[in-house]
């Protein structure tokens, strides 16, 4: 990427915020009266120029001004972009947010929460990947008797995660034998996560189980049951955000976001957290079709000391990314700290 002159980059930085703000082309004249550059409308009408000849901006055919390129928001997301604060109101809503938020113990709870704030903070559509059932680690198996000669066997992970089945308790079993082997079962699977069940691993605790084995079968097929579980989980918030954007007016292309937001295991492949840390992709950086004219800002959050989930927020290329940047980090900062206490 060519460096740009100061100059260049004032420039390049007004035309940006200006659109952002107002969705329309910016000419010279604009950016001369507005941001005191201290330079004539024909030499910022020059520079724009050349920043057009770079391919930082671009001119549509039916106006005299110019709009962000791609390659020009891009130099402005890791060049020029302001990591200001936030608005007191916007701070005090953040802090409203974090009470309720601390008030909530189940983990879908908080993420369903947070997903709707982020939505409401930034007049975008935020997706929000739950943490995975495959990486999180087996607690502990528990067994709930229930009428006549059934139980329900209860999986329950380091993440929250529960799977649970009904299964039948063969006659004259004794509480004894019934406590050896929820004991051994749970002594043998504490600390693996649930992708490490597999079905080599099962059928050694099926040995090591030799009586009473329709009861183990039963309770292995549950164990079994977790461990093919996709677990792709998003939470969707201001999905209609996305269509009050000038952008989105095509009917066409609205349609095809609104049935990718349909689609839990593209959406999770998507957010997947493949690093650590903050991630913004702009436009065509995003290998989905139908969000190649978005950008998708996400940020990983840890469960049980390990990236296990992600929060996004989706919204044009036109996007005012301070404020998204600054939010989900508040955002993911305050996860972490719940979950590590959960």
């Amino acid at each position: 990427m060519v460096d740009l002159s100061e100059r260049k980059r004032r420039i390049l930085h007004a035309v940006v915020k200006d659109y952002v703000q107002t969705a329309e082309p910016v000419g010279s004249r604009t950016i001369s009266r507005r941001y005191r550059m201290d330079l004539s409308a024909a030499t910022i009408r020059n520079e724009m120029a050349d920043l057009e000849e770079l391919g930082y901006l671009t001119q549509p055919h039916t106006s005299a001004g110019r709009i962000p390129s791609q390659r020009g928001y891009r130099f402005y997301v890791d060049c020029l972009m302001d990591m200001t604060g936030l608005e007191p109101e916007e701070e005090g809503y953040l802090a409203r947010v974090f009470l309720q938020l601390e008030k909530m113990h189940e983990i879908d709870q908080i993420v369903q929460y947070a997903a709707k704030a982020l939505s409401q903070m930034t007049n975008y559509t935020s997706l929000v990947l739950g943490p995975q059932p495959k990486r999180s680690a087996f607690k502990h198996l528990r067994l709930v008797p229930l009428d006549g000669e059934q139980a329900l066997v209860v999986l329950l992970t380091d993440s929250g995660y529960i799977k649970s089945k009904i299964i039948e308790l063969p006659q004259a079993l004794s509480r004894e034998e019934l406590t050896r082997v929820i004991s051994y079962l749970n002594e043998q699977l504490v600390g693996q996560t649930v992708e490490e069940l597999t079905l080599s691993r099962l059928q050694k605790l099926r040995k090591g189980l030799y009586t009473k084995i329709d009861l183990v079968d039963q309770m292995l097929l549950l164990l079994e049951e977790a461990s093919l579980e996709s677990g792709s989980r998003v939470f969707l918030g201001g999905a209609s955000n996305i269509l009050k954007q000038p952008e989105f007016r095509d009917v066409e292309k609205v349609g095809h976001l609104l049935a990718l937001f349909e689609q839990d295991e593209i959406l999770g492949s998507i957010l997947e957290p493949l690093q650590t840390g903050l991630s913004v992709r702009i436009g065509t950086e995003n290998v989905l079709r139908e969000i190649s004219e978005c950008s998708l800002v996400t940020a990983t959050y840890t469960l049980c000391d390990r990236p296990d989930g992600t929060i996004g927020v989706l919204g044009p290329t036109r996007m005012e990314y301070a404020k998204v940047v600054v939010i989900m980090k508040q955002m993911v900062e305050k996860l972490n700290t719940l979950f590590s206490g959960l």
